[in-house]
């Protein structure tokens, strides 16, 4: 059983970016640009906020946090999205979700210019990536694929099964697993709430991406000898011996799982990580100009 370390990856990658970045600006060209807003006080989105301020300033981008109070208008905040995508200093940016329930997420992402999209929460993104084209893949499904790629695990003729069909983890990880490609050319089955057999649809999976939110729900008799886990879940969970109060739970029964597998991801440690690295994979190549190409 291999542990994929997802801490140190994203660590490596973000080298990897800063020094890209180092060779713009000693050739005099600005560092990337990333713009986030943030609406309302949620514990969750605060702590994850902070987490990307610090990796724009590791990876050497400029950045800002635009906050909002809760109760701001769902007008008043589309005006805002528009200052950012006719902002020519902004390279990409985002709109941390949740958002309180008076605003539509959906009208919110698609007033988002894909160009500058580098969630790939937008349609078109969505769409180019179903077809193979270039554009901003979204940010934990591509932390999925780079890290299946950097520990060289074999995908080519595999059966994958995701759990979930969320629109953000499940349906495009399910996508990119099936593409034409290393990592990819898997045969994709996602499974959810009304599938059936799904223990059994599991035994037969080379690779297992548990993306449901329902902590330790794959369990021992779920995973074949030699399989590959990327667990997605993060769900807070009480925990009184945590100074917090709490402790982050993955999808997965770890403790009993891990033996049986050839490689895992840990929660946390894992996927998490790797979300935030491909956002500034994304935020460099919009600062490129990938749609310019």
């Amino acid at each position: 059983m291999n542990i994929i370390d997802g801490k140190e990856t994203a660590r490596k990658i973000k080298q990897e970016i800063a020094a890209e970045v180092k060779k713009m600006t000693d050739a005099g060209e600005r560092p990337p640009h990333l713009s986030a807003i943030l609406v309302g006080h949620d514990g969750g989105s605060e702590s994850y906020m902070a987490n990307k301020v610090k990796a724009c300033a590791e990876c050497g981008f400029n950045s800002d946090l635009i906050r909002f109070d809760e109760d701001i208008t769902e007008e008043q905040l589309l005006k805002e999205i528009q200052k950012l995508n006719e902002n020519p200093d902004v390279d990409g940016f985002i709109v941390q979700l949740p958002l309180p329930k008076h605003i539509d997420e959906q009208k919110i992402t698609e007033a988002i210019d894909y160009r500058k999209d580098v969630d790939g929460f937008n349609p078109i993104n969505v769409g180019r990536l179903s077809i193979g084209l270039p554009g901003f893949r979204s940010a934990t499904p591509a932390g999925i694929i780079d890290l299946l790629d950097r520990y060289g695990i074999e995908t080519k003729g595999k059966h994958a099964v995701v759990l979930g069909r969320s629109n953000i983890v499940g349906k495009p990880v399910a996508i990119l697993l099936m593409q034409k490609a290393q990592p990819g050319d898997c045969t994709v089955t996602v499974c959810h709430s009304s599938t059936k057999n799904l223990k059994e649809i599991c035994r037969e999976a080379d690779i297992i991406v548990a993306a449901l939110g329902r902590p330790g729900f794959v369990t021992e008799d779920m995973v074949k000898p030699g399989a590959v886990i990327i667990d997605v879940g993060t769900t807070r969970v009480p925990d009184a011996t945590r100074k917090s109060g709490f402790r982050l739970c993955g999808d997965v029964d770890f403790d009993n799982v891990a033996e049986k597998c050839s490689y895992i991801t840990p929660v946390p440690g894992g996927v998490g990580p790797m979300t935030i690295c491909s956002l500034m994979k994304n935020t460099l190549l919009a600062r490129k100009g990938l749609f310019n190409k």
